[in-house]
Formats: structure tokens, sequence, C-alpha cells
């Protein structure tokens, strides 16, 4: 298991987006750290061989349709009998600039990133609050901070998830649910889409001059679900090599 910091044994964590990349990176770190470890993914498929190979739970679900999202929450406590941690990073991209985005761009990719993240965290809170603890981390972006050329849909979502994090922190912590955000900047397949020039460029703008490994974002969510964190809330960690410095 290697020197794991935190100890998650006994506690259910949900990831989603979690087929592959920083998703998955999540769901090992947790699986390592003891935890009962349920996947979330679109894809029947590809999110059960994910699940097999680091020994979790496959669950397929669209997170843009409340009564899939409730049907694996209902699963996940039915199946393990309990739920401490929700991972909200399932995303999509639908690339454009904002006077050639169609309604459908707009819409899916709000419907996954901000209505995921919304109907995933609407649909936990229940479980955590008889449970009387509970963390909840969400995947934001850089740019939603500072936006991005080509990416206006991506930009509003992630913007929203933010205000989404500080807005839910305050309603739950009377219920001893913490809620949290991290910022990422990892080697994925959304990365990997990007031209080599511009790719060139980005690096070059990353202090420490690379993207993140995928299990380097997996650790900030899993001190941020720490019992180690239980007093911080409401916060975006930047997990970015100091690129929003």
């Amino acid at each position: 298991m290697g020197n794991l910091t935190f100890d998650f044994t006994g506690r259910t964590v949900v990831v989603t987006g979690a087929a592959r990349g920083v998703g998955l990176a999540v769901g090992r770190h947790f699986r390592d750290a003891g935890a009962t470890v349920c996947l979330v993914d679109l894809e029947a498929e590809p999110v059960k061989e994910a699940a097999e190979r680091i020994g979790a739970i496959g669950i397929a679900a669209d997170v843009s349709d409340t009564g899939q999202v409730t049907e694996a929450v209902d699963r996940v406590v039915a199946e393990t009998g309990r739920l401490d941690v929700l991972v909200n990073n399932a995303g999509n991209l639908r690339d454009g600039v904002v006077w050639k985005l169609t309604d459908d761009d707009y819409e899916a990719v709000m419907a996954v990133h901000a209505g995921g993240t919304f109907r995933f965290t609407r649909a936990v809170v229940p479980q955590l609050r008889r449970q009387g603890t509970g963390r909840i981390i969400n995947v934001t972006s850089y740019t939603g901070l500072r936006g991005n050329p080509g990416q206006a849909n991506y930009a509003m979502a992630k913007a929203g998830i933010i205000g989404f994090t500080k807005t839910t922190a305050k309603e739950l912590a009377r219920f001893g649910i913490t809620v949290n955000a991290i910022s990422p900047n990892a080697q994925t397949r959304m990365i990997s889409s990007i031209p080599e020039e511009k790719l060139a460029e980005f690096t070059g703008a990353i202090p420490m001059g690379r993207f993140a490994a995928a299990a380097e974002m997996a650790a900030a969510v899993a001190f941020l679900a720490s019992d180690e964190a239980s007093y911080i809330t409401g916060v975006v960690l930047p997990v970015d090599g100091g690129m929003s410095i």
C-alpha cells in the first residue's frame, strides 16, 4: 500500500467520472487507503473494467439525469451501508468560440459539470446528514476563474461550481459536512487533445514546468476528505504547480 498518510478504512467513497484519468486515480488512492470505493461513469463497460482493476464497485450512470443519480446513490448505500465521501469529477468538453457554440454545446457541458455536481450533491446530503458527517470535494478549473478562448461553456460551468461549493459549504457546515473544491492541472485525456504548440505554451506558463500526474490530484482530494481537514470548508485548493499565482 505504500506510505499512506490517511486511513479511510470503513468508509465509502463515491467518485464520478471515474473510468479513467483523474477520477480513476482518485478512486485507486482511496481504495489503497482502505475505503470501499464506488466508481461512477457514463458508459457501463469502461467503468466495470476500471472497477475490476482496482477492486471497486462500478456503477454506470448519467450524472445529468436525476433518476440515474438517485438510483446510483441508493445502490451505494444499500450495498455498503453508508456514504462518507463524494468526489464530483465528471466532465466533458464541447469547445468552440462563443458565436459558434450551439445550444447543445452549451447544455451538454452545463448538464454534466454543473448539473452533475448539483444532482449528486443533492442526492447524498440526506445520508450524510443522517451520519452527522461527510466530505464533498468538487473539481473546478483555472478556466472558471480566468477564462480560456473557445471554452465559454466550460468556464461558465466551472465558475458555477465554485459558487456552488461556497454556498453548500455554508449550508451544510452545521451538519458536520464539509464542501471543498480542487482546481487541478493534470496530464489527462483533455490535455492530450491540445495541439503540441499550444501545449508547450501552456506548460511554459506553469512555474513548476510540467503538468501533474493524476495521482498528485488524488493526494489533494484525499487530504480534503481526511479527518485532518475537518476544519476546512468552502475552499478552492489550486493543485496546479503554481499556474494560478
